[in-house]
């Protein structure tokens, strides 16, 4: 049984065998979205799973909790007594971690969440790899539902919650597994990016510009990032590509799997000629390779969604799936948790919850929403949480975002000192900018004080979208209950 101990620098590939079903495996990290996922698909397999973590919060927590696994909360060398018979260690995890110090110092055999994966699952089955600075979660979701349309029963793993399974998990019976690509990295212990452990016999490129200023410090490192991913497409391969976005353009050369481009741009094997908004779907007109006209429709707002339609269908159709029955599974997609979802209306008051949190993201976010509901206020409320929007990075591009949006509330950077001094994001300049290009926007130090005061100043027919990567101090619940 090997382990990943040697040096990152190596070219070896890191690959792990995980010990037979019934023995067990701890997680350390547990509650993060993909090793709870992770876990799931364990438990599946009839591994007696357990795991740690600082805390078992919503809705991960419950998750785990629901599926029986023992819970330590803390990271300590006493979870791991008794000794299990193999650790996961996620991400989050640094390397001065007590219980990770402990693994590496005993002989204990270990991996990394995407190696574990891998052995587990995706080597044994027809990989299709989802991947993409944007658009990953819900292209993932909505391939899940093309392939059920056409009668396969695909396991996947994938970064929200389907409102079709309820979990972002499943084993499936069919030979497809669906797994969304993060190109954040491994481990403490192997800095490459998760995607590159995912064996894909298939993949999705929806788009790739500059993120995750933690941990690329530049656009050439991401760019090296996915091309990573595109070089272990093998020869018999497809990649299906969107090639509106340049550096996609770039990546794709480096490609030994046949290439299929998707894209609203003149020469893409498959176009999207159309799109219109109603506010039960949007319905979408697509040119295939062959040059046949494709109609659709998908219950998601905004040209972006009918984009990821365009890639699933290209995917799909490719592979040789009836065009027919991939648009019927497109239009049957419920979608994903905290992608455009509606939690509720209070009051004549309209509550949207979004993970938008990169520039690009929150554009397009804000105008498929515009065109869903059109004639009613939008409201956008803005949580700089993720540790590239805590950083400078974007601060000259996020007021050029909200350009839909007909008021912004933003909160102060939450935890800023987790931003490098000098190069932190100031939620001030933003509201600044905004009020100077004539978007009313405010300043708020917290979720509460921005419920008090929609209350107070939102409308009958407001439309109000939260955009946070994070919980946000339970204020989507809050101002439902208050409004």
């Amino acid at each position: 049984m090997k382990t990943e101990s040697e040096s990152v620098k190596g070219s070896k590939e890191w690959e792990v065998e995980l010990p037979p079903a019934g023995s067990t495996i701890h997680l350390t990290g547990i509650c993060g979205t993909g090793m709870a996922s992770l876990a799931g698909l364990l438990v599946e397999q009839d591994y007696k799973v357990q795991g740690s973590d600082t805390a078992f919060y919503p809705p991960m927590g419950d998750v785990l909790k629901g599926l029986g696994i023992p819970l330590f909360e803390g990271y300590s060398p006493e979870n791991l007594d008794p000794r299990p018979d193999f650790v996961i260690i996620g991400n989050v995890i640094r390397a001065d971690n007590p219980e990770a110090k402990a693994v590496l110092e005993s002989d204990t055999p270990y991996s990394s969440f995407p190696a574990a994966l891998s052995s587990l699952i995706l080597q044994r089955r027809f990989s299709l790899v989802v991947a993409g600075t944007h658009g990953k979660t819900t292209t993932s979701t909505l391939l899940v539902s093309a392939l059920a349309g056409c009668g396969h029963d695909a396991g996947f793993l994938i970064g929200g919650a389907l409102k079709s399974h309820g979990t972002g998990f499943r084993l499936g019976n069919s030979r497809y597994f669906v797994v969304e690509g993060d190109e954040y990295d491994t481990a403490f212990f192997d800095k490459r990016p998760k995607f590159v452990h995912y064996a894909p016999k298939a993949a999705i490129l929806t788009s790739a510009e500059f993120d995750h200023a933690d941990i690329y410090p530049d656009e050439e490192s991401i760019r090296s990032a996915f091309g990573m991913l595109v070089q272990t497409i093998p020869e018999q391969g497809v990649l299906v590509a969107c090639t509106d976005w340049p550096m996609v353009r770039e990546v794709i050369e480096t490609s030994k799997a046949r290439v299929v481009t998707y894209g609203v741009s003149e020469g893409c094997d498959y176009r999207l000629l159309d799109w219109s908004d109603t506010r039960e779907c949007t319905r979408f007109a697509l040119a295939s390779r062959k040059g046949e006209i494709l109609k659709g429709s998908v219950k998601m707002p905004g040209m972006h969604n009918a984009l990821n339609c365009c890639a699933v269908a290209a995917l799909c159709i490719e592979l040789g799936l009836p065009a027919y029955r991939v648009l019927d599974g497109l239009a049957g997609c419920q979608g994903v948790k905290r992608r455009q979802e509606v939690r509720g209306e209070a009051n004549g008051r309209l509550v949207i919850d979004d993970f938008a949190h990169h520039p690009s993201a929150v554009s397009v976010t804000l105008e498929g929403l515009k065109a869903r509901y059109p004639g009613r206020r939008l409201v956008a409320v803005f949580e700089p949480r993720t540790n590239t929007s805590r950083r400078s990075i974007f601060q000259e591009r996020y007021p050029l975002s909200f350009g839909s949006a007909d008021m912004v509330l933003v909160r102060e950077v939450p935890d800023p000192q987790k931003a490098p001094e000098g190069d932190r994001f100031s939620s001030e300049r933003l509201v600044h900018d905004l009020n100077k290009q004539g978007i009313e926007a405010h300043l708020f130090p917290d979720g509460p004080s921005i419920v008090r005061f929609l209350e107070k100043k939102s409308s009958k027919g407001d439309v109000i979208v939260i955009l946070s990567n994070g919980p946000f101090e339970g204020i989507h619940d809050m101002l439902l209950d208050n409004l």
